[in-house]
C-alpha cells in the first residue's frame, strides 16, 4: 500500500493499524496526518509505547497519557480514582483521534487497560469510547519486555484489539535501503529463510576496515559498553572541554519523561576531533536522526561547528524536544541535538538512518536484535560486522504468520478503497471531519487565541475548570507561586477570568486591602510586616490578584 492510500484511508475514521519495514515512512506519515487534523482543529492525542518513538512526534508515553502509569491490574476503584482527576477529564474530553506509535512493544493487558480507560472517560463502550485509534508499529522489531519466563504475547491477542475492526495499512514502499543485497538479507531475516545465499553476502559485512574516511559508529547490545567506549575514546582527545547542560520547562514529572526519552544527554561534553550523531530531525539545517559528523570547531558562542560525512558543515544550535497536547506545550527541554557516536546501543538506534556502522551481535539476547541493527543502515558497503550470534538472526516464528495475515488484509483494504469513488470518499471524509472537528456557530473551524502563548492558555482552561492554586500547581508540576505569577499576568493583559471562586473571606480580604492602601505599593513584604505572621504570603498574593483585576 502507498502512504496516498493509508493517508485518505485514515481521513475515512478508521481504526488503523500502520505497518511496514523500516523506512517505510511510517513515522513520516503519522505526522502528516497528525499535521492535516491540527490544520482542520480536530483534537489529536499523539502517544508511543515508548519515551524515545514519543519524542519523534513530540508526543507523551501512552501510560503517562492515559494515566495507566506502570500499573499490571486495573480495578474499578483505580479507574474511579483517574476518573476524579480533573486534567485526566478535560484531556479526554478534548481527544478526538488517539495516537499510538509502537504500539507492538505494548503487552495485551495495557492496550486492554487503556481501553477501558477510555470508555470511562468517554462515557462510551465502543472501543476506545468511539475515539479513532491510529496504531503503527512493526512486529519484527524489538518485542515487548517479557516479565519473568513467561512467553511474551503481542498486542493483537488483547480482547480489544480482536473488537476494534482494525484497517490494516501495510507500507511496502523503501526510503531508506538504497543497496539490493542489504534488501535481500533483511527479507531473509523478516520471512524467515536466512539461507547460505544470505550468509554469504552477510559475510562481506566481516571486512578489515570500511571504505569510509570517517569513524563508524560502534552499535553494542548493552549500555555498558557503549557508556565505557565513548567516555574513553573522549578523554583520549586532548584540548577545552565544552559542557552542554541541558535546560527543561512544564510539569517536572513530563520532563524528566523527556530527559529519559531523548537521545541527547542532560550533559553533554564535547572537544574539538569528537565524534557525534545528530539525534533530531533539522531537514532545512542539512541533518536527520543519524547523520553522523565530527565537531570541527566552536564559533565565538561556543556553539559547536560539525562536519557531517557528506562534508557540509553545520553550526549547531539548541533545539527543543517537546510534550503538547491540543497544541498546548506541557513540557520542554532544550539542548544541543547531538550525542557522543563512537558508540549507541541497538535499542536506541531504532528510528536511525546510519551510513556507517561497526555492529557487536554476539551478545544478542532477544530475537529481532540483528534485524533491528541491520535495518538501521542505508548499505552493506557501510556495515562492518564484529560478532553476531544465532539468535540475532532469527525473528519469532509467531510474527511470520501474523505479518502474512497482515499483509493479506492490506491488500483487499486497498482493493476496498479502489472501488470507492472519489465522490464518496469526500462524503465520507466530510463526515469524519464534522465528528473530530465540530465547527463552531459561526461555520468556521476557529483557531485558539496564541496572544499569551501555550501556558497562559492552558492556565485560562484550567481557572475555567475551577481548580485551586494548589490543583493548578499540582497538574503543572510547578510550584504555587509560579501560578499566582501567571495569573497575575493574564490579569495585567486584561484578560477575562472569573476567578471568584478563588476570592478570601471578606474580612480577610479587607485587612490585606487596607495593608496594601498604608504601605502605597504592591510589594508584599511590607503588607506582611503590617499584617503579620497570621497572614501567607500566597494570600497576599492572591488578594493583590482582586485588587489588580479591579
Amino acid at each position: 500500500m502507498t502512504q496516498e492510500q493509508v493517508l485518505e484511508i485514515l481521513k475515512l475514521g478508521h481504526n488503523v493499524y500502520l505497518t511496514g519495514p523500516p523506512g517505510s515512512g511510517k513515522t513520516f506519515l503519522l505526522n502528516k496526518y497528525i499535521s492535516y487534523l491540527k490544520k482542520k482543529n480536530a483534537k489529536v492525542a499523539v502517544t508511543a509505547s515508548t519515551g524515545i518513538a514519543a519524542t519523534h512526534l513530540d508526543g507523551i508515553t501512552i501510560h503517562s497519557w492515559s494515566g495507566l502509569g506502570i500499573k499490571e491490574k486495573l480495578t474499578e476503584e483505580d479507574i474511579n480514582k483517574l476518573l476524579k482527576r480533573h486534567y485526566l477529564k478535560k484531556r479526554f474530553q478534548t481527544t478526538n483521534v488517539l495516537i499510538i506509535d509502537e504500539v507492538s512493544m505494548l503487552h495485551p493487558f495495557q492496550f486492554d487497560f487503556i481501553n477501558r480507560i477510555c470508555q470511562a472517560f468517554k462515557g462510551n463502550l465502543m472501543p476506545f469510547g468511539g475515539i479513532q485509534v491510529v496504531c503503527s508499529g512493526d512486529f519484527f522489531q524489538l518485542p515487548p519486555v517479557e516479565k519473568g519466563n513467561i512467553e511474551t504475547e503481542f498486542v493483537t491477542a488483547s480482547h480489544s484489539w480482536q473488537n476494534m475492526a482494525l484497517r490494516i495499512c501495510y507500507l511496502q514502499e523503501q526510503h531508506r535501503h538504497s543497496d539490493p543485497e542489504l534488501s535481500t538479507i533483511l527479507n531473509d531475516i523478516r520471512n524467515n529463510s536466512f539461507n547460505e545465499r544470505s550468509r554469504q553476502l552477510l559475510s562481506r559485512g566481516y571486512k578489515d576496515t570500511l571504505l569510509t574516511i570517517h569513524t563508524p559508529t560502534k552499535l553494542y547490545t548493552h549500555n555498558i559498553d557503549v557508556d565505557a567506549i565513548n567516555n574513553l575514546k573522549l578523554d583520549e582527545i586532548s584540548g577545552k572541554k565544552f559542557i552542554y547542560q541541558m535546560h527543561s520547562d512544564g510539569n517536572l514529572k513530563l520532563v524528566e519523561i523527556l530527559k529519559k526519552s531523548c537521545l541527547a544527554p542532560e550533559k553533554l561534553s564535547l572537544k574539538k576531533g569528537a565524534l557525534v550523531m545528530f539525534v533530531k530531525n533539522n531537514f532545512d539545517k542539512g541533518y536527520i536522526n543519524g547523520t553522523m559528523g565530527k565537531v570541527i570547531s566552536f564559533d565565538d558562542d561556543s556553539r559547536p561547528i560539525v562536519k557531517t560525512f557528506v562534508n557540509k558543515n553545520i553550526v549547531v544550535t539548541p533545539t527543543n524536544w517537546i510534550i503538547r497536547e491540543d497544541d498546548v506545550i506541557k513540557a520542554s527541554i532544550s539542548q544541543i541535538p547531538l550525542r557522543l557516536a563512537w558508540a549507541i546501543t541497538v535499542h536506541k538506534s531504532q528510528g536511525m538512518t546510519l551510513d556507517a556502522a561497526e555492529i557487536d551481535l554476539s551478545k544478542s539476547f532477544v530475537k529481532g536484535m540483528g534485524y533491528v541493527a541491520l535495518s538501521r543502515m542505508r548499505s552493506l558497503a557501510g556495515i562492518k560486522l564484529m560478532g553476531i550470534n544465532d539468535l540475532a538472526l532469527k525473528v519469532d516464528e509467531r510474527i511470520l504468520d501474523l505479518d502474512k495475515e497482515l499483509m493479506e488484509a492490506s491488500q483487499r483494504l486497498a482493493a476496498d478503497l479502489e472501488r470507492l469513488s472519489p465522490r464518496e470518499k469526500s462524503k465520507k471524509q466530510r463526515e469524519f471531519l464534522k465528528i473530530v472537528a465540530p465547527k463552531d456557530k459561526q461555520g468556521k473551524r476557529g483557531k485558539k487565541s496564541r496572544r499569551f502563548g501555550s501556558v497562559g492558555e492552558e492556565i485560562k482552561m484550567l481557572v475555567a475548570q475551577k481548580l485551586s492554586i494548589k490543583d493548578m500547581a499540582e497538574h503543572r508540576g510547578v510550584k504555587e507561586d509560579t501560578i499566582m505569577s501567571h495569573l497575575e499576568k493574564l490579569i495585567a493583559h486584561r484578560e477575562a477570568l472569573d476567578l471568584e471562586y478563588l476570592r478570601l473571606p471578606s474580612d480577610r480580604f479587607e485587612k490585606i486591602r487596607d495593608a496594601f492602601e498604608e504601605c502605597g505599593d504592591w510589594r508584599l513584604t511590607p503588607v506582611r510586616e503590617v499584617l503579620g505572621e497570621d497572614f501567607s504570603y500566597n494570600e497576599l498574593k492572591l488578594a493583590r490578584l482582586f485588587l489588580n483585576e479591579r
